[in-house]
């Protein structure tokens, strides 16, 4: 085995297993990173999104979205899902790795080049020529991703988050910034595809410096073998995942137009990106440890029961804080020109808050092992959510997607929770029992807020002075609550506070 791989990897890489009570450091540590490193890059990403909305217009956001779908299937192609059969799997060989690794580059390019070649037919579909130009550019990013995501899955094995969050900083705010100047610069809708390449390429470009493994010249067919069945799963898994979101704005693009597309590009902005992007990024950290504790599924559940209340205190309270003052919000934040957005944020408020707390349902299912069952699930996922998106663009606007969203999310994210706790072994009562009191908190905070917002206006007071007094009055009330009413989020709070003390800069 090459020395760069063996120091990349960690010396847990090659262990049969590792032993549970040695995952809670492990575990509290990657945690730590990515929840510090989803602070600097959350409030980068809205910072400079705020900052786009207000230099762009809702046009431009529609055109480049139209492109930006493919950005979702660049991050389902990148590795083939061979890096999470590396992830799961106990022992792996250099074989393993550069055969994944070669792999991902040739279909990186062979990517490239069809989405080139596409970017004609999908600008004749949307009917708008620009689209061809934004589209061959976003190719891109599959061969300048591909490069990168070998040396991710590895650092993601040995658990080194430190690493890997460093480089997710490093990535956002370089990219954040060139497509602000690009905005500057008067590039209208090239302006978010700059965004999107300049970070795959600083990525990129930071992860091999974070990682001494290089890869062979070596391509195994035994490893395709020994890898392909559960990578492939994997990447079934995404790519319908990557339809069942991409579907959403080409239907809404191709029959509700570019300014429709646009408010929808900015409510998922401001919704369900950032729970996403704070829930996702934790599930890495908990699938390697799931992986390793896949024999101990007491122990599985325990840690992620107490991980969702964690989670619940975050993802409920700020849902429904943004639901009572998305008007004064989108007023004062985004410009009144997206006051037409307001009904859609409070809708996907629900929906963002369903998918951030079922976010880590499929580290479970896939660290378990079923990665066959969730393959089957998201299909069927993937047929109902289309199928209530087209059912949302004939009724004929954006806020019936947005009602027949939240209606089809509510129901297969029940079910997804069912599938997730019968893995388990437990009740499927159990995660709702967790969140249970924060979400009263969180309920009452709103009650409180509703009411200051409404006396505020009457008062006459600005919506900027409204909206500053309703988000200091939600946290008091909320933390309050909170140290009434669920005291062991304090001790959560402290557990995590005491990981990310153990990390070593």
């Amino acid at each position: 085995m090459a020395r760069g791989f063996a120091a990349a990897a960690g010396a847990s890489v090659n262990a049969s297993a590792e032993p549970s009570r040695a995952m809670r450091p492990l575990i509290l540590r990657g945690i730590s990173w990515k929840v510090s490193s989803q602070i600097v890059v959350q409030v980068a990403r809205i910072g400079f999104a705020l900052l786009l909305a207000r230099l762009l217009a809702p046009t431009d956001f529609g055109l480049a979205g139209m492109a930006l779908v493919i950005a979702a299937l660049v991050a389902a192609f990148s590795d083939l899902g061979l890096g999470a059969a590396l992830v799961q799997r106990d022992a792996v060989e250099e074989d393993d790795v550069s055969t994944v690794f070669w792999a991902s580059l040739g279909v990186g390019l062979l990517l490239t080049v069809v989405g080139v070649a596409l970017s004609g037919p999908v600008a004749n579909f949307y009917r708008e020529p620009e689209v061809r130009g934004l589209m061959a550019a976003m190719s891109l990013s599959f061969v300048v991703t591909a490069l990168g995501s070998t040396q991710r899955a590895l650092l993601t094995r040995a658990m080194d988050f430190r690493r890997l969050e460093l480089r997710t900083m490093v990535g956002v705010i370089v990219g954040g910034a060139a497509g602000v100047a690009a905005a500057l610069a008067g590039w209208g809708p090239w302006s978010l595809v700059v965004q999107q390449l300049v970070t795959a390429v600083v990525s990129t470009v930071v992860v091999w410096f974070a990682i001494s493994w290089r890869p062979s010249f070596v391509f195994s067919s035994k490893s395709i073998r020994s890898l392909g069945g559960y990578g492939g799963n994997v990447l079934g898994i995404r790519l319908a995942y990557y339809f069942q979101d991409g579907s959403l704005p080409v239907l809404v693009g191709r029959f509700l137009g570019a300014g429709a597309l646009g408010f929808f590009t900015i409510a998922y902005t401001v919704v369900l990106a950032p729970l996403t992007r704070l829930s996702l990024p934790i599930g890495e950290v908990l699938f390697p440890a799931f992986s390793r504790m896949q024999d101990d599924r007491e122990r599985v559940a325990s840690v992620w029961l107490r991980a969702l209340r964690v989670l619940a205190a975050i993802c409920v309270p700020s849902m429904v804080g943004l639901v009572v003052v998305a008007p004064d919000f989108v007023s004062v934040v985004l410009g009144d020109k997206w006051n037409d957005a307001v009904p859609i944020i409070q809708i996907l408020a629900w929906v963002g808050l369903l998918q951030a707390m079922q976010a880590w349902n499929s580290a479970i299912l896939l660290g378990l092992g079923h990665s066959r069952t969730l393959l089957r699930a998201t299909l069927v996922y993937l047929v109902l959510y289309v199928g209530s998106f087209a059912i949302g663009v004939s009724v004929g606007g954006l806020l019936a997607v947005a009602i027949s969203y939240a209606i089809v999310s509510t129901v297969l994210e029940a079910s997804y929770l069912l599938l997730t706790t019968r893995a388990l072994g437990i009740s499927f009562f159990a995660p709702l029992r967790a969140v249970g009191r924060v979400s009263l908190a969180a309920l009452a905070m709103g009650v409180v807020v509703a009411l200051t917002q409404a006396w505020l206006q009457n008062e006459g007071v600005s919506p900027a002075l409204r909206l500053a007094i309703a988000v200091a009055v939600g946290a008091g009330v909320f933390i309050s609550l909170c140290v009434l009413w669920v005291p062991g989020i304090v001790a959560e709070v402290a557990s995590l506070r005491r990981g990310r003390g153990g990390v070593q800069p």
